[in-house]
């Protein structure tokens, strides 16, 4: 079995990056790639699912950042193509966000009711097939030779079952992060039949039951941002729309998840071989950027800017300024 889909969720606000966000959605925040390019953060996120395999894309948008989104998508009129004569890069990024633009399909969620509500609005897009889950404001770098998107699609395609990619994580993290535990079942990578999800534990309810053997004291197994979900996570979130079961005003997926575990239905983790990077926060994105830039074909002059960055001494502050 294996899945030829994947959700992004796209809808949020971006409210930790005002006010950059009053004229740039989130998602369409520019970042250089490793190639060189810079690009929006979900074409980066896109490009990261199609080329680990997917064949579909279904963006999950919010009534106002869909048209901005779109945009990006569109072909250059013939008088922009005009500009770009001669820079042959330039056509060949037009030519892959036209590839991009034919594998996308949006789903708007009317109102901001949550990150699990987000999920269950791509549920006719999905239909009854398995479905990669990433979310629209993480961009990922591997540690291995496979994207992040592969390794989880891999460890799906092996077990057939609802997958979640974790890594370790101490304890200090965890308000930000679902929380998992379970039995391991396999080696290289770390694979997990789990017996609880939960959604930001405290420190104390993760110590009483989410300790995970094998891992040192103070670190546990949380989410990464990639999950390979079966059509039953959309029972698990009508079950709790239907109830109005929210938490802190929505209707969160983790939740979902711990719900459809606890139904039967077999669920896995593994420790993926990467790092997540969130653009959502001022720190992260700068973070993000770093990053790129370092394992990207300016990898030299970055590092030669950061040594003369760091190198220059601090200037005193003149007594006038302070």
């Amino acid at each position: 079995m294996r899945a030829r889909k994947a959700v992004i969720t796209a809808a949020g606000r971006g409210t930790r990056m005002y006010p950059a966000t009053t004229t740039i959605q989130k998602e369409m925040l520019p970042v250089m790639d490793t190639d060189g390019i810079c690009k929006p953060a979900i074409q980066i996120i896109i490009e990261e699912a199609l080329e680990s395999g997917i064949e579909e894309v279904c963006l999950v948008v919010n009534p106002h950042n869909r048209g901005q989104i779109e945009q990006h998508f569109k072909p250059l009129p013939p008088e922009e193509l005009k500009q770009f004569r001669g820079k042959d890069w330039a056509l060949l990024q037009s030519a892959k966000i036209q590839y991009i633009a034919s594998r996308l399909h949006f789903v708007v969620q009317p109102t901001p009711e949550g990150y699990g509500h987000a999920v269950w609005c791509a549920r006719d897009f999905v239909g009854d097939e398995p479905f990669l889950l990433m979310l629209g404001d993480h961009i990922y770098t591997s540690q291995h030779a496979k994207r992040c998107a592969r390794q989880v699609l891999d460890v799906f395609e092996r077990f057939g079952a609802c997958v979640s990619a974790v890594q370790q994580t101490p304890e200090e993290l965890l308000h930000l992060f679902g929380t998992v535990r379970g039995t391991r079942i396999a080696e290289n990578p770390p694979v997990y039949e789990l017996d609880a999800i939960y959604e930001k534990p405290s420190p104390e309810y993760a110590e009483a039951h989410l300790r995970q053997a094998g891992l040192l004291h103070g670190m546990y197994l949380c989410f990464f941002g990639m999950h390979v979900l079966t059509p039953g996570i959309f029972d698990a979130l009508q079950y709790a729309i239907d109830r109005d079961l929210r938490e802190k005003g929505e209707f969160q997926l983790t939740s979902a998840q711990e719900r459809l575990r606890a139904s039967g239905e077999r669920y896995l983790a593994f420790e993926a071989v990467g790092d997540r990077h969130d653009i959502g926060i001022p720190f992260g994105y700068a973070q993000t950027q770093a990053v790129l830039a370092l394992r990207s074909v300016y990898k030299e002059q970055m590092l030669a800017a950061l040594v003369r960055a760091l190198a220059v001494p601090q200037k005193q502050v003149p007594e006038a300024f302070r």
